[in-house]
């Protein structure tokens, strides 16, 4: 059955009612899969710039280093740049390339995560495949005779007593340390651990809110077992992709360019497969590394910490600091209405300590995050952000605009073939963010190319989807209490210890 025979709804020869194909032929998409990287602009011709050049840029002391300086946004929350690295945990994961290798044919490339936001990164492969990360709990006095939320909720560390460390504010753990959880990495830094377990925690908050309801309503069999588990994942999984295009994308891509892909459909990622592009991955939702500070306050009345250290940066063992937990009032919009942490402005800065990740061991070159984005784009052959701007229709006053920019960041890149990730960085200081008076924010979020290329990829990935709520019933809308991702992240956040 087509995807579009869903409903009574039949196939209408030569129209694709999500995208313009007018830029493509058929034997350009003709080969992409779900489980494999693809190409936005393949009729564009790759850029390339010499690796001396790009190590110069992202050296410490270079023209991206920001050092400590702590220039925030006026709206956008740190909580969303970690809320945005575990939703690049749910669709991508990319383990065989190097930068010593050349990517022609990102088909080539296994993406060892659904590219769909399906919060499989949360679920692993389901209660039936993977059942030690679910509840196995028994009715009491009848251990033969599995409990309601048997194969339904979610484990944590406050349901393993022996865990060491501070369990009920931790996620499962095994006894040498390492999280039991859907995707690893979730588990790299202190902050975003406890966004899958805040994710984790409103699974579970929801199951019991519908097994409840169930129970209470005279007309209804009560729900339990799979069905409460099925039910429940939907529900969660819909309100955190409603959260991403209303909260998320709004903020970073802009109302304007979110409505517009919403009201209008996608001009630019194209097809009926769900896929990632590279010129997304590699390049455009690499922009959270500029908005990243290099401290962070977690808690109310608590110090700013710094982001890779021991508190927050290490990972991939128990929670034992009081200080690592994060309260997420601190850090979302949330209805407790708290001064906030905003992220550092979107521009052609990075903070210091990311031109010298701890964690990295090889030569300065290797150490410094902005380097390590501007060589993937020589690897992967991505074309020149100039070029890209043009194929998408952007205003060659804007685009002259970004050059001259990015001409005072290193003279020797000309204006042609510029690095995508930096052309992206470079548009979002001088043009910024779609507001919906018609102006544009500087420094506040993505510019008009990087907010086509990240919110068409989400928005595309979610209609192209039948089981998300933009690809099952567009008509859907989210529970009140639970119709923000500050709401959603913070409603089953437990009592914290003091600090």
């Amino acid at each position: 059955m087509s995807q579009h025979e869903h409903h009574g709804m039949k196939d209408f020869d030569g129209l694709n009612p999500y995208c313009n194909m007018s830029l493509y032929g058929d034997e350009d998409l003709g080969g992409l899969r779900e489980d494999r990287f693809g190409r936005l602009f393949p009729q564009l011709r790759p850029a390339y710039t010499r690796p001396d050049i790009l190590q110069a840029i992202g050296a410490i002391g270079g023209p991206l280093d920001g050092k400590s300086e702590n220039d925030r946004t006026d709206s956008v929350p740190v909580g969303l740049i970690f809320f945005g690295q575990f939703v690049d945990h749910d669709i991508t994961l990319d383990a065989s390339t190097t930068f010593d290798s050349v990517v022609d044919d990102p088909g080539g490339i296994a993406n060892l995560r659904s590219p769909t936001l399906d919060l499989d990164c949360v679920y692993g492969l389901g209660p039936e495949a993977q059942p030690y990360l679910f509840n196995q709990e028994s009715v009491p006095g009848d251990p033969s005779k599995p409990g309601p939320f048997a194969g339904v909720k979610l484990l944590t560390g406050a349901d393993n007593p022996g865990q060491g460390g501070m369990a009920e504010h931790d996620l499962l753990r095994a006894p040498n340390g390492r999280a039991i959880i859907g995707d690893p990495r979730n588990d790299e830094n202190r902050v975003i651990s406890q966004i899958q377990l805040a994710i984790i925690r409103f699974h579970n908050h929801v199951a019991q809110t519908l097994h409840d309801e169930s129970v209470a309503d005279p007309k209804r069999e009560d729900l339990v077992g799979h069905e409460l588990y099925e039910e429940a994942r939907r529900e969660t999984t819909w309100h955190y992709q409603y959260g991403l295009v209303n909260d998320f994308l709004t903020a970073l891509c802009g109302v304007p360019v979110v409505e517009k892909i919403l009201g209008c459909g996608r001009q630019h990622y194209c097809g009926n497969v769900p896929f990632i592009p590279i010129e997304f991955s590699v390049a455009a939702y690499r922009f959270g590394h500029s908005m990243i500070p290099m401290k962070v306050q977690t808690r109310q009345g608590g110090p700013r910490l710094e982001l890779f250290g021991s508190t927050l940066g290490g990972g991939f063992d128990a929670v034992n600091d009081a200080k690592a937990i994060v309260d997420w009032h601190e850090l979302l919009d949330t209805p407790e209405n708290r001064q906030i942490e905003r992220a550092q402005k979107l521009d052609t800065k990075l903070a210091g300590d990311l031109l010298n990740l701890p964690f990295v061991n090889g030569p300065p070159a290797e150490k410094s995050l902005a380097t390590r984005n501007l060589m993937r784009g020589n690897t992967f052959l991505l074309p020149g952000g100039e070029k890209v701007a043009e194929a998408i229709g952007c205003d060659h006053k804007q685009i002259d605009k970004v050059v001259k920019r990015i001409a005072k960041v290193n003279g020797d890149l000309g204006a042609d073939g510029i690095p995508l990730w930096l052309y992206l960085l470079a548009e979002a200081e001088v043009i910024g963010r779609a507001e919906p008076d018609g102006s544009d924010k500087e420094g506040e979020a993505l510019g008009p190319v990087g907010a086509t290329i990240v919110a068409e990829v989400l928005i595309g990935l979610l209609e192209l989807d039948d089981r998300s709520y933009l690809g099952a019933n567009r008509n859907w809308g989210p529970r009140e209490e639970w119709n923000t991702l500050g709401k959603l992240i913070t409603v089953a956040q437990p009592a914290l210890p003091p600090i």
